[in-house]
């Protein structure tokens, strides 16, 4: 029936030929700073075309229209029968999967195996040669990919090295940024931050033996809400500033997916004398970043979520041109010392400016050749147009959420899907992080069954990601339908545990 409803309210009224005109590539491009939201794009476009916004032929149609559509191509997208929870009497297993779990492990980019075989044959054929010969010298091998991560953050190649793990990056950073005083000795952070964040806070405090629970703030959202108000933030901000040394945020926050006001939070810290720094994990390769122009002090990130590196891969950290004299390592390695005279061995350590003076060690050339796979993707676009993208594909994919599960007071016995992360575009990125009236777990079980690899997250929120690099609106109209199936399946298995129950 709501198929029907939609199809006759947005039927063309105007004659065949005027209904199937094509609807122009610049009418389907968005900006987060735009007053038309996609819901407004999405219907339009639908009634151009004659059909339904709900309708699969509106997918295809944006598919098609798509300029980033041959990106998803760089990447292995996993068949169905391949995933270990797929339940091949409900899935057909030749088809490649909905793959919503970006922002958990990104995709393996398909260049991935020839770079790994190339520099794994250098090593076979030259051994140690290898360190400084071919075209991407072990020694060197970061700095060959240096230039395309500061384009994805928005930096100068001088403030951005690519190293460690972003616990490591964060913790040598925090020992730099984090000099406590008696005036000056708090640090502030969102609460459900990501365990590492929380955890590295907590021990950087008690490395100062510091109480943790007088000097770690941690911001609450509201009562009844669940996600952090800007002008809370800046309300703290300026009632506690003067007792912080470090604010510590999140640039999209992981499980609720709210994307955090970088600019106005580190505006606001610095007017109060704070170092204001960022985990960006969740925003990397999501969302644009202008990290220089922004003036944040210092920030880090992994490189397996967004930017595809794989598991465990190669970590980032930046640290703003203006400290290049002023911030020093507290921990220092080799490689922390000058390029020219590093290799003469003469232990009379020549600092490198800036966050070339915390690197530790050579870079790992398997983490380096993954990396630079990926960024070579990001290359062939820009992150404003991936950006662009990105807020049409999740819009569509609330849209369709909206329209199908919504709650319905009047109809206590359908089940609905709340939308935990921000409906406002300009305060997410691409991920939707939804919760569930039926048990969570029973949902997310029925969904990897039917080929849909997402992620769940405890309590109760079930983080779907549609990554613009290699996700279709297809996939999106796709995964609505699998939903519905898991939906069903689940409510059922409640109404035979309940039936259960009551014997």
């Amino acid at each position: 029936m709501q198929r029907q409803v939609f199809a006759q309210k947005f039927h063309h009224p105007l004659s065949g030929t005027a209904a199937s005109r094509r609807v122009k590539l610049n009418d389907l491009k968005m900006d987060p700073s735009s007053p038309v939201l996609p819901a407004t794009i999405l219907e339009q476009t639908a009634l151009r075309l004659g059909c339904s916004p709900t309708d699969e032929k509106l997918a295809v149609y944006l598919d098609e229209e798509d300029e980033l559509k041959n990106l998803r191509e760089c990447f292995c997208i996993p068949k169905v029968k391949d995933l270990p929870p797929t339940d091949l009497s409900l899935a057909n297993g030749e088809e490649s999967c909905v793959y919503f779990a970006g922002n958990s492990l990104g995709l393996q980019p398909r260049k991935v195996k020839t770079y790994l075989d190339e520099e794994l044959d250098k090593w076979a054929r030259t051994g140690v040669h290898g360190h400084f010969d071919g075209q991407r010298p072990w020694a060197l091998a970061d700095e060959c990919i240096l230039d395309l991560m500061a384009e994805l953050v928005g930096a100068q190649r001088h403030e951005v090295a690519l190293m460690n793990g972003l616990t490591v990056n964060l913790h040598l950073q925090m020992l730099s940024f984090f000099k406590p005083t008696p005036r000056r000795y708090k640090i502030l952070l969102e609460a459900r931050a990501f365990p590492s964040d929380h955890y590295a806070v907590e021990s950087q405090l008690q490395l100062h033996g510091l109480d943790v629970k007088k000097c770690m703030l941690v911001m609450q959202p509201r009562e009844g809400e669940e996600t952090l108000r800007i002008e809370d933030i800046l309300a703290v901000i300026e009632k506690e500033g003067d007792s912080i040394a470090v604010i510590l945020f999140s640039g999209v926050q992981y499980y609720t997916g709210q994307l955090f006001d970088i600019p106005r939070i580190t505006k606001a810290g610095q007017e109060k004398g704070c170092f204001v720094g960022f985990d960006l994990a969740h925003a990397v390769g999501n969302v644009e970043l202008h990290l220089h122009d922004w003036g944040v002090d210092f920030a880090c990130w992994c490189s397996y979520k967004y930017l595809n590196s794989g598991a465990g891969g190669l970590a980032g950290a930046y640290i703003h041109a203006k400290h290049s004299q002023s911030i020093k390592p507290a921990l220092i390695g080799w490689w922390g010392h000058d390029f020219k005279t590093r290799f003469l061995m003469e232990n009379k350590l020549q600092l490198s400016k800036g966050i070339n003076g915390f690197r530790l060690s050579n870079p790992p050339i398997l983490l380096v050749c993954a990396l630079q796979a990926s960024l070579e993707v990001f290359g062939q676009t820009t992150m404003k147009a991936l950006r662009r993208k990105s807020i049409l594909l999740t819009g569509y994919l609330e849209y369709l959420i909206k329209n199908y599960y919504n709650e319905d007071k009047t109809n206590p016995e359908k089940p609905f899907v709340k939308i935990i992360t921000p409906s406002q575009i300009e305060e997410r990125g691409c991920q939707l992080t939804l919760s569930f009236s039926l048990p969570i777990k029973s949902v997310f079980k029925e969904l990897e069954k039917r080929g849909v690899a997402c992620d769940m997250r405890e309590p109760n929120a079930l983080r779907v990601a549609p990554v613009p690099l290699y996700n279709s609106f297809h996939d999106v109209h796709r995964f609505i339908e699998i939903l519905g199936s898991a939906i069903t399946s689940s409510k059922q298995t409640a109404n035979n545990t309940a039936l259960s129950a009551s014997y």
